[in-house]
């Protein structure tokens, strides 16, 4: 599970992307707080620290806002269109007892038997839908593939999940299987334009010989009569 740790958040007023751009100046994050039927936050984060804990897993926080700690799921992150700099946060109310539905990274484990036998690792699918306790949420789901001989796949079914954790989507989608390696195809050389054009003259005088006689050669054309 990651970390839970607390940021102390500012109103913020106004809105606008203006002033957007002039709190990421001054090194504070635009986010908003919402959830649980209560009423919605707008507030300011230090940048750097929340764009530290997000790229280090952390999925839900403490929030102080409105004179209050709450829990908060990262619901949805907007980066620039480089997806270096972190723009705004969406942050849903959780409570400890909630169940959640998120998207965590599945990683790849151990090197596949296949691969010995000429296969190369072949893997459709690189996230995975699960449900959860909200403070139960898992960094990454891990995948090992050891046993995996040519031919094999693992489905989502097959998954070995956390306590707790419930995988969705369509438990026959193929997560990670050995394929053999594609084999491409031999370049075909066509013929050349001369010996294309220079074939039925042969044939020609394969065919005067075989009767013993010689090609006849076509008459020149009459010249019209002017």
């Amino acid at each position: 599970m990651a970390e839970t740790i607390e940021f102390v958040t500012q109103p913020r007023q106004p809105h606008g992307s203006r002033e957007a751009r002039r709190l990421r100046r001054r090194g504070l994050l635009p986010a908003v707080l919402y959830g649980h039927k209560e009423e919605t936050l707008s507030v300011t984060l230090p940048r750097d620290e929340v764009e530290k804990a997000i790229r280090h897993g952390v999925r839900v926080l403490d929030i102080s806002a409105g004179g209050q700690v709450e829990k908060a799921l990262i619901r949805e992150v907007q980066w620039d269109h480089l997806g270096k700099a972190l723009l705004h946060v969406d942050f849903a109310r959780v409570s400890l007892d909630e169940r959640v539905e998120v998207t965590v990274p599945l990683e790849i484990r151990g090197t596949a038997a296949g691969i010995a036998q000429g296969g190369v690792i072949d893997q459709p699918i690189h996230t995975l839908a699960i449900e959860c306790l909200a403070i139960s949420i898992p960094e990454s789901i891990r995948v090992t593939v050891t046993e995996l001989q040519l031919g094999q796949a693992l489905h989502i079914r097959d998954v070995v999940l956390p306590p707790g954790v419930k995988a969705l989507g369509d438990p026959d989608s193929i997560v990670v299987q050995v394929k053999a390696k594609e084999v491409e195809p031999e370049a075909v050389v066509a013929p050349t334009e001369a010996a294309e054009q220079a074939e039925p003259e042969v044939i020609g005088r394969q065919k005067a010989a075989e009767e013993g006689e010689e090609p006849e050669a076509k008459a020149p054309k009459e010249k019209g009569k002017g």
